[in-house]
């Protein structure tokens, strides 16, 4: 039995309306940094902005399984984390959108993808009182798109001699398209009466 089991084998409660606890803390974190993380890599402080990086991607993870380990789990937990991915990966993708190293349609893509799911989990809250989590698609391809803006920040040569970020950026596309679409499948289950469990 380890550390994690102890407290994923209790009932999980989902504290409604709490904002204030750690793993919530954590997401706030992520979107504070964001402004840190554009500013010290446009001054070319590479090495800074790596480890702010480092921190928001380890934060990502923290913040949800200190939720579960802690039973945890709030409504406002379910919002705040991915608003937090999406303001991360919309706001460092539009930079480098304006720097000329990402594609228009890339970021037009990521933008357009996000506003609609937030959009959509907007609507199905208001209309229906759901309130859906994110899936796992979606956070595989938070994962290959953080991936990729890793090989853009970090100096390593490997990153320069081989198409990396180019790889990253079709499979992170690859993956977003397929996200993109379940959440869609999703809603409209939701909003032609399918039960459904947040």
């Amino acid at each position: 039995m380890t550390f994690g089991s102890l407290f994923r084998n209790q009932t999980r409660t989902v504290v409604k309306g709490h904002i204030f606890n750690l793993p919530n803390s954590l997401s706030i974190l992520r979107i504070l940094l964001i402004p840190w993380f554009i500013y010290y890599l446009d001054a070319g402080q590479t090495h800074i902005a790596l480890i702010i990086m480092v921190v928001a991607l380890l934060s990502d993870w923290f913040d949800g399984q200190m939720a579960r380990w802690t039973n945890e789990v709030s409504d406002m937990g379910k919002i705040l984390d991915p608003l937090a991915d999406k303001l991360c990966l919309a706001s460092v993708a539009l930079y480098y959108l304006w720097k000329g190293e990402l594609p228009v349609w890339f970021v037009v893509f990521v933008v357009f993808r996000d506003l609609v799911i937030f959009l959509g989990a907007a609507w199905i809250r208001h209309r229906h009182n759901v309130l859906t989590t994110s899936l796992w698609p979606g956070k595989w391809a938070v994962g290959f798109v953080s991936m990729m803006f890793i090989s853009m920040v970090w100096p390593l040569p490997v990153f320069r001699q081989w198409p990396v970020k180019e790889f990253f950026m079709y499979l992170s596309a690859a993956t977003l398209f397929y996200s993109f679409v379940e959440y869609c499948i999703r809603f409209y289950k939701i909003q032609k009466g399918a039960e459904f469990k947040a």
